[in-house]
């Protein structure tokens, strides 16, 4: 092993093997850590430097254990077989290696996951980077501050089922569910499940950041000044996959002609051209083209196909009609005046929406005003 020969003499190999104390042989085993990690090894070197590592591994004291789990913790060179070892070894040893070697197979972790204990666990769970087979160990055996970890670890990857898991282990730990909530991507059915079992704070952070379909939204909502203040329809304009919501939407029958109404007197277009071709079975840029671009005839072609009630028409017809008819410039108020012009037109379609419909867009248009006068106020006292 010529060049770890080079940085250690005979006699560092010497104290390594023999030292007196746990103290010498602690300070040549941290050196030749070093040096294994420093230095390009041969093959022939590298087995070398495996059968010294073992050897440190097997060391009587603590002290020279911990100087090679801490020196290597992530070291791709220390073999599958020492790192087990250390990872059974006591907790100042087995944590570092625990929490970065990468020696470890996924079976390897969610073996200790299982069989570990709590503490090895939350080892685990801080990893940088866990596959799902290691999440779902620690969905089905983790430990509450385990789950807390690997949950508000995004690079954890979780798989749907392996998330619904923890919920029911944990569906009543504000910390677990929490975690879960605040995950950068959640499946729809988890967001709508959290739903129910979230205190207020963790519920608004649901809301404004995860796909929650109106129907959940509205079980939130209790009476109608509730449904003032929870605007429904807005989770339509948040989520980043508006196929994907739409699909899931009509899947469990509630991508409704109503919501589609609500969604357009809001100004959420794209959520209603996607909405559209989710019914009518037709490619979005084919439903574009007949919305937008396909003459006075194109949009009642695709709301028929949609099966979208003949009475509702005159409704939508005015959405688009509107939405054609704006002048957007870019400035503060270009939603708001775009939600005016619309509500108004709404509201003077004879026959055009249900009497909720009509409530609701009513209310809509008294909250606009109310935003626009609050806001022109607030830059005048500016």
């Amino acid at each position: 092993m010529a060049t770890t020969r080079a940085a250690l003499t005979e006699e560092d190999i010497r104290t390594l093997v023999k030292g007196a104390t746990p103290d010498e042989r602690a300070a040549a085993a941290q050196k030749l850590c070093r040096s294994i990690e420093r230095l390009p090894l041969s093959d022939q070197e590298r087995e070398l430097a495996a059968e010294i590592l073992g050897i440190m591994a097997r060391d009587a004291a603590e002290l020279v254990r911990r100087a090679l789990a801490v020196t290597l913790k992530e070291s791709p060179l220390v073999p599958r077989e020492v790192a087990l070892r250390l990872a059974r070894d006591v907790e100042s040893i087995s944590l570092p290696m625990l929490s970065f070697s990468p020696a470890f197979t996924d079976d390897d972790l969610a073996d200790i996951v299982r069989l570990g204990g709590p503490v090895r666990q939350l080892a685990i769970a801080k990893r940088p980077k866990l596959s799902r087979k290691v999440t779902e160990a620690l969905a089905e055996a983790g430990g509450e501050r385990a789950l807390i970890t690997a949950c508000a670890n995004d690079n954890a990857d979780f798989a749907e089922k392996a998330l619904q898991r923890v919920i029911d282990r944990f569906d009543t730990s504000e910390k677990v569910l929490a975690a879960v909530a605040y995950r950068a991507v959640l499946p729809l059915s988890v967001s709508e499940r959290l739903i129910t079992l979230v205190g207020e704070q963790v519920r608004d952070h649901l809301i404004s950041h995860h796909a929650v379909s109106p129907e959940i939204a509205l079980q939130i909502a209790v009476g109608s000044a509730e449904r003032a203040t929870v605007d429904l329809v807005d989770q339509a304009g948040r989520t980043a996959d508006v196929k994907g919501f739409v699909s899931y939407l009509n899947q469990g029958k509630r991508l409704t002609p109503s919501l589609l109404l609500r969604a357009l007197a809001q100004g959420h277009m794209t959520f209603f051209e996607w909405g559209v071709a989710e019914l009518a079975g037709v490619p979005h840029h084919r439903t574009w083209l007949m919305i937008h671009d396909a003459g006075p005839l194109g949009l009642r072609a695709i709301y028929e196909r949609a099966g979208l009630p003949a009475r509702v028409f005159p409704a939508f017809r005015a959405a688009v009609d509107t939405f054609h008819s704006m002048e957007f410039d870019g400035g503060a108020r270009d939603r708001e005046r775009f939600q005016e012009k619309l509500l108004q037109r709404f509201l003077t379609q004879p026959h055009s929406a249900t009497r909720d419909d009509v409530d609701y867009l009513l209310d809509k248009m008294d909250r606009v005003s109310r935003e626009a006068r609050d806001s022109l106020q607030a830059a005048e006292s500016a």
